[in-house]
């Protein structure tokens, strides 16, 4: 009697166990034809009417339910040109189906205010920001994600006799048209050719609003020189023994023709000294997409933020956000 009781337990295990066996090959077998199940879909991809599903970045959140684009375009600050490129070179390697492009129409990027006028007109997906919105970019749903930190320096020629250093009181009446001469900063009796950014400039932007604090620049003359497009090199060469202007601290830290003034006694070269806002001329540097934007933008941000990209810009001479 005993020994029929076993026998009938042993049956029952082994019916029990066939069960799940013949259940679980079933399942996999289901998922294993099944797609959505199995395999994530790709990143230009997105599904098909799918609600805005909003996800963190540094802080601030992004609505990915736009679908992406055939090509990851970008416009925007010339500050930005090295740290843009190497980040197409990652973005290459993590996602290679979206190409990438920087600057409309031909390869060259437009400064600031273009970048983000294109970004408004929906001719980039992307603008590269040295500066914050103005109220009117804000309303028109842009979103701002900084990636770093980067300080103005201001040059003069390395063959200039001027040693000393500047405040920011005298950069100013250097350029509203106040002080003329070299000889009224300390210097040799030599006039001062200044040479001031384009309009467009975001470096401009800055410049403005922390040294010039609401004062006009002065009129363009044979000494004062508004540079018509957005570009660091040619202004450097147009300097001379005589000339200022100022630049992005990376364009400039190993140009031998220029050479850099301390401002307040701080060197733009000090990281802590930007890091803490002792250098006077810092900023933070942005990259400007929709807050209604896709999936592939959102990788490309989050890039731009991971550990390795923060160390990349670190190494092109920019203070790492994170």
């Amino acid at each position: 009697m005993a020994r029929g009781k076993e026998t009938t337990a042993l049956l029952l295990t082994l019916l029990v166990t066939a069960g799940v066996a013949g259940g679980g090959y079933w399942y996999f077998q289901q998922n294993a034809n099944n797609p959505k199940v199995n395999s994530p879909q790709p990143l230009n991809s997105p599904t098909p009417n799918s609600t805005s599903v909003s996800t963190p970045s540094n802080g601030v959140s992004l609505d990915t339910s736009v679908p992406d684009p055939s090509v990851l375009s970008i416009d925007g600050s010339t500050t930005l040109v090295l740290p843009i490129r190497e980040l197409r070179n990652a973005y290459a390697q993590l996602n290679p189906n979206i190409p990438t492009t920087f600057g409309i129409p031909d390869g060259k990027p437009g400064g600031t205010d273009k970048g983000i006028q294109n970004l408004i007109n929906n001719s980039v997906v992307i603008a590269a920001s040295s500066r914050p919105l103005k109220p009117n970019e804000a309303q028109a749903g842009i979103q701002l994600i900084a990636i770093a930190k980067d300080s103005i320096a201001v040059v003069i020629g390395s063959n200039n006799p001027f040693k000393s250093d500047l405040t920011v009181g005298q950069l100013r009446d250097i350029y509203s048209g106040k002080i003329t001469n070299w000889s009224q900063v300390g210097g040799t009796n030599l006039p001062i050719k200044v040479i001031n950014r384009a309009t467009t400039s975001g470096t401009r932007s800055l410049f403005q609003d922390t040294v010039m604090l609401g004062q006009p620049f002065a009129p363009d003359s044979a000494n004062f020189i508004t540079w018509p497009q957005d570009e660091t090199t040619a202004i450097l060469r147009t300097i001379g023994n005589n000339g200022i202007s100022y630049a992005t601290v990376s364009q400039v830290a190993n140009q031998e023709i220029v050479r850099i003034v301390s401002i307040e006694g701080k060197s733009p070269l000090d990281v802590d000294a930007v890091k803490s806002g002792a250098y006077p001329i810092s900023r933070s540097l942005f990259l400007a997409v929709r807050k209604q934007t896709s999936p592939a933008v959102k990788q490309f941000v989050d890039l731009a933020l991971s550990p390795q990209s923060q160390q990349t810009l670190q190494r092109l001479g920019f203070v790492p956000i994170r």
